[in-house]
């Protein structure tokens, strides 16, 4: 039989069954950490076994660069102001529908195997999940507690390991009905501890250091005021984490921390081939968001920047859909749909995010061109301001609410390091509505007006406050 037809049969016969589905995500995982996704010297046989058998979307974004928004954003397929987790404290509101309680009503046998963290004081299991093994806030990564079904039991090992060794559990038992295995990693979250197994790798491996780390005052003039006051603190360069460690350690255990995973990755595809589930299972592996390394300064997430919100995204289900590079603009909005609509079932109310079977598909439909970014000031680390933004295929604009300070813009297309700011040349007045009137190029204004009536068409149609666009509200001259 001819190779293309031979692989055209599997495909039919495949999509006449309930796929399953593995859900790997980790913690602050950042969109170029793999070998295959052009990190310079990591080793990563898993994911980039991935990435060669599978489809990988190479613009992949989170719409709130923060774990539990961009959580809940997953579950969902909203915004953060439609579900309101707007932060690491809030928890997840059980009433709202996820894809993981639709599947399990039409039949599938649902797992959620590591770390929840939303509302992180408490473990335990969560409507939507028939198995459940998780562990307070961000957990241990050694020697961890976990509660099973309601049962907590300190385990010993490394807390990746330990992980993936429930996940293979869950797979020998799923004879007979379709399933979800939704897998949350620990790692690579700080304080990045690598098992011991791992703790020398890399030892002589050159750092790659981003253009915008070093101190320049001329890079600052032009940035909000509070790029340059993060740095000093635990969130950026020269406060690093409170000077617990130096850059590089950090930086070399995030990667070392890595390593558990990508073995965890290829220990599971070996698991659904061991036992005949990977002809009709869809793995999709995502970051919960990205993380910056010293780009203008900063570490972490929390902010509108390009490595703070690109996120690696591949679905690898060779059966299924064949070898890909898609370039797409793709969001953490769009797992719950796509789940859905691989099992034939719709939702219950509008989600926010688009089905990716047919880009997985291999087709060309009309995709989304922009997406709204949102941050909400948190009490625990506030470093960072209230932001909303819009993300384009060519402009990142970023809005700094609550404060007098300037907005951001940046083209992609010509600075894609965000160097140069639009906007660093405007003054920012007393009053937030009249920025876009300081503007002295006519063109650069028309553009920022453009960009703020695309943010309150997203915050209006969505349910979000369309005031937080930037445009003056209606009615504003009588509430003066």
């Amino acid at each position: 039989m001819f190779p293309a037809l031979a692989a055209g049969l599997r495909l039919a016969r495949a999509a006449t069954r309930a796929p399953n589905f593995l859900f790997i995500l980790t913690d602050d995982h950042r969109y170029d950490f793999a070998g295959a996704l052009g990190h310079p010297w990591l080793k990563t046989p898993g994911m980039d076994r991935l990435v060669r058998e599978g489809v990988l979307f190479r613009n992949a974004f989170v719409t709130t660069s923060l774990c539990s928004p961009s959580r809940a954003s997953i579950l969902t397929g909203l915004y953060m102001h439609a579900h309101r987790v707007v932060d690491n404290f809030t928890p997840f509101d059980p009433r709202l529908p996820t894809f993981p309680a639709l599947l399990r009503e039409a039949g599938y046998r649902t797992a959620f195997i590591g770390k929840w963290h939303m509302g992180g004081e408490s473990d335990e299991p969560r409507p939507g999940f028939d198995h459940w093994v998780s562990f307070r806030g961000q957990g241990e990564y050694f020697d961890p507690e976990l509660n099973r079904n309601g049962t907590r039991t300190r385990v010993r090992g490394y807390i990746t390991d330990v992980l993936t060794a429930e996940a293979e559990q869950f797979l020998s038992q799923t004879a007979g009905r379709p399933f979800l295995l939704y897998l949350s990693h620990k790692a690579v979250h700080y304080d990045f501890q690598p098992a011991p197994r791992h703790r020398h790798l890399y030892a002589c491996d050159p750092i790659p250091l981003p253009s915008t780390m070093p101190f320049r005052e001329e890079h600052y003039r032009q940035k909000p005021e509070w790029i340059l006051r993060r740095r000093y603190s635990r969130q950026g360069v020269d406060g690093l984490f409170g000077h617990q460690m130096t850059f590089e350690a950090a930086y070399r255990n995030y990667c070392r921390s890595l390593m558990a995973v990508d073995e965890s990755v290829s220990a599971l595809l070996a698991a659904l081939e061991k036992h005949k589930l990977a002809d009709n299972t869809i793995v999709i592996y995502m970051g919960d968001n990205g993380y910056m390394w010293g780009e203008h300064g900063l570490l972490d997430k929390r902010s509108m920047h390009e490595p703070s919100i690109r996120v690696p995204l591949i679905v690898w289900a060779p059966a299924l859909f064949r070898p890909a590079v898609r370039e797409e603009m793709v969001l953490n909005l769009d797992l719950a749909p796509t789940f859905l609509e691989a099992a034939g079932i719709t939702p219950r109310s509008p989600m926010h995010g688009r089905s990716l079977l047919p880009l997985l598909r291999g087709e060309h439909p009309p995709w989304r061109t922009d997406f709204l970014y949102e941050y909400e000031w948190e009490f625990d680390f506030p470093y960072t301001p209230t932001l909303v933004g819009l993300r384009t295929a060519r402009y990142s604009y970023c809005q700094s609410l609550g404060v007098w300070d300037k907005d951001e813009l940046y083209d992609l297309t010509a600075d894609p390091e965000q160097r140069h700011n639009l906007l660093g040349d405007v003054k920012v007045g007393l009053r937030r509505g009249r920025l876009v009137e300081q503007i002295p190029d006519p063109a650069l204004r028309e553009l920022v007006r453009d960009l703020q009536r695309r943010i309150y068409e997203i915050l209006r149609t969505t349910g979000g406050d369309p005031r937080r666009s930037g445009l003056t509200p209606e009615g504003h001259a009588y509430a003066l």
